[in-house]
């Protein structure tokens, strides 16, 4: 166990996450999204719902914008888990755009992301892409 880092998190996406570059890009994604065909790093959370996931990711990985699934693809429908999102990215303590995309948007970037972490949520339309950001100098003294 390691100080203020959460358990979800494992040796293979804290290793994926510290791999990351500027700019990269890391999806979240429901119990139904295709991971497996579609990622080229895959990293399996079998069992961990999104919301923990997310919010877990959040206190290490500086995030400048992200992305994420709306409902039956339509950028101006919002469901339940749509809300939680939107709040948890809104109070998280960084500061970035997130941006619902349509699925036809949405989907070949999952495929063109960095590494895509498949959750257990059963929600449907539960996908989140976070772009990651570079750190201050100040941040890394």
């Amino acid at each position: 166990m390691l100080i203020g880092i959460s358990p979800l998190l494992g040796p293979d996406l804290l290793h994926t996450l510290r791999s990351m570059g500027h700019g990269d890009e890391i999806a979240l994604v429901d119990g139904n999204y295709p991971a497996a065909e579609h990622g080229r790093r895959l990293i399996r959370a079998d069992g961990i719902q999104l919301m923990p996931m997310l919010r877990a990711i959040l206190k290490l990985l500086p995030v400048e914008a992200a992305f994420r699934a709306s409902l039956n693809n339509d950028p101006e429908q919002r469901g339940v888990i749509h809300h939680a999102l939107d709040d948890l990215c809104h109070t998280c303590g960084q500061r970035f755009v997130l941006t619902p995309l349509a699925g036809d948007q949405l989907y070949p970037r999952v495929k063109a992301a960095y590494a895509i972490v498949a959750t257990s949520e059963p929600e449907h339309f539960a996908n989140i892409i976070l772009r990651k950001a570079a750190l201050p100098v100040s941040a890394i003294e």
